[in-house]
């Protein structure tokens, strides 16, 4: 207690020597996050490589002979290895660091772009799958906590959707890549950028949260100097410095991740922010987009729907990125993106059971409709389903506790895109393409209501004051 008391003495004296304080440039927490992003690019690309090639694969009957059934594992293997990442990772970014932990994801993907060229049946494509998974869940956990402790609110606010508005471009990348290039060729194309983003990250600091919690604190005003360009870190540090000790003095064990209201607060709020969109067909549309639009018909070739809808989604989220989600708060964004986006799926199931069961009834001048409706559900999920829950990720959890949450909501994430992914080839298999698109309107407008109970707002707050501000909602609902 004494600590404390002259650790937050020594703050506040070191606040008034520097009456006037330096000016925090941001520029070299706006690089370190651009730099750092290459990864989820290449994640990105990855993760939607199934949309173009899948076809491509099931077709190909001399250098490949895998059919559609073959192939739907290719979005289980995914998820499942991703899992498994995600059990260790957070623990090892305590053990060695959020920057050694993310520059060990080049193995993954350099291992994933080496079994596509060597692929010649399905269980090289497998193994492909599971490098993926695991790259996904090393980028997923590793990379919102570090930019959350590298960067101020505002640049957190803006920047931190960078890791969305990263991998949408991946996805566009590889719409547009896939439609003109082989297998081989395109794997061929993307192999070097695991080996550049670990050359260019390796000159990139490691956080200085992750120096102040091993004590190394000449270490961590090191890597305060270098992201905010001042020569005084002195009071910075040492306010860090308090605010990570309170932290990790406070309850650790799994229990209290549910015992203490506050950590059962973060707990369920990232939970819900984690397997909501996936329910919402958010991820389910991105991997399947090529088929979806196969499938639906239209004027306008599935390949180029694909591009165009890839597109559109990068273009978005930079809009998002740039004017959006620093002006709204969280919830705000996470509601009017979710409504609106349930009730366009439920829009494109009714056309789609229509033209499906009832080939009397004359659709044909509305076969605009799944191209629009999906660049429709886009935009409303563009500024909260797509940013909200990787965004906040970073910026729920108390040091003490921060490793553990992160694995159990990432072990739920990767659990609801195996079942979401289930569940869409079933439903799809089984009754038509409307069934899955009605069943993810359904489950938005479920997770519009939930999100007015569930998650909190952190827009412009440091990591401190979000802590304290769950402590605050944990008081009032306990009648202090």
């Amino acid at each position: 207690m004494t600590d404390k008391i002259s650790n937050k003495k020594v703050v506040m004296e070191a606040n008034v020597v520097n009456e006037y304080k330096e000016e925090v440039k941001t520029w070299p927490q706006v690089l370190t996050i651009i730099i750092a992003c290459l990864a989820p690019f290449t994640n990105g690309v990855l993760l939607t490589w199934s949309s173009p090639f899948i076809v491509k694969i099931t077709e190909d009957k001399v250098n490949y002979n895998i059919t559609e059934d073959e192939t739907s594992y290719f979005n289980i293997i995914e998820p499942l290895a991703m899992i498994l990442a995600c059990t260790l990772v957070p623990r090892l970014c305590d053990m060695i660091g959020r920057k050694n932990m993310l520059l060990s994801i080049t193995i993954p993907q350099l291992s994933a772009w080496l079994l596509t060229i060597l692929g010649t049946n399905v269980y090289l494509f497998y193994g492909m799958k599971f490098c993926s998974g695991i790259s996904h869940g090393i980028a997923f956990s590793a990379l919102p906590t570090y930019i959350g402790e590298i960067s101020t609110p505002q640049v957190r606010g803006s920047w931190g959707c960078l890791f969305i508005s990263s991998m949408y471009f991946g996805y566009l990348v590889i719409a547009i890549v896939g439609n003109y290039f082989t297998i081989k060729q395109t794997a061929y194309i993307f192999l070097p950028l695991p080996i550049l983003f670990c050359v260019l990250f390796s000159m990139m600091p490691e956080s200085p949260h992750y120096y102040a919690m091993k004590g190394m604190d000449e270490e961590a005003k090191k890597s305060l100097r270098k992201f905010s360009r001042k020569k005084n870190v002195e009071a910075d540090f040492l306010e860090m410095k308090s605010d990570i000790s309170r932290q990790l003095s406070e309850k650790k064990g799994w229990k209290d991740l549910i015992v203490v209201r506050s950590n059962r607060r973060a707990l369920a709020a990232g939970i819900f922010l984690r397997i909501s969109p996936s329910f919402g067909a958010l991820t389910v549309f991105l991997v399947y987009a090529q088929l979806f639009f196969e499938k639906a018909g239209g004027e306008v070739s599935s390949a180029a729907a694909s591009i165009y809808y890839m597109g559109i989604s990068f273009a978005l989220n930079l809009l998002v990125v740039v004017f959006v989600i620093h002006s709204l708060k969280r919830k705000t964004c996470y509601i009017m993106s979710s409504l609106p986006s349930g009730f366009m799926l439920i829009l494109m199931s009714v056309y789609l059971f229509i033209d499906e069961n009832y080939p009397q009834i004359d659709v044909s001048s509305f076969s605009w409709v799944p191209l629009t409706g999906m660049i429709l559900y886009q935009i409303f999920a563009s500024y909260g389903l797509a940013v909200i829950p990787t965004l906040m990720l970073g910026e729920l959890f108390s040091a003490s506790i921060k490793s553990k949450a992160v694995s159990v909501v990432m072990i739920a994430f990767g659990l609801s895109l195996l079942t979401a992914n289930y569940f869409f080839y079933y439903l799809y298999s089984t009754f038509g393409l409307y069934a899955p698109l009605f069943v993810f309107g359904c489950c938005n407008i479920v997770s519009t209501v939930l999100s007015f109970y569930l998650i909190p707002d952190t827009r412009g707050k440091t990591l401190e004051e979000i802590q304290q501000s769950l402590k605050k909602i944990k008081q009032s609902s306990d009648g202090h």
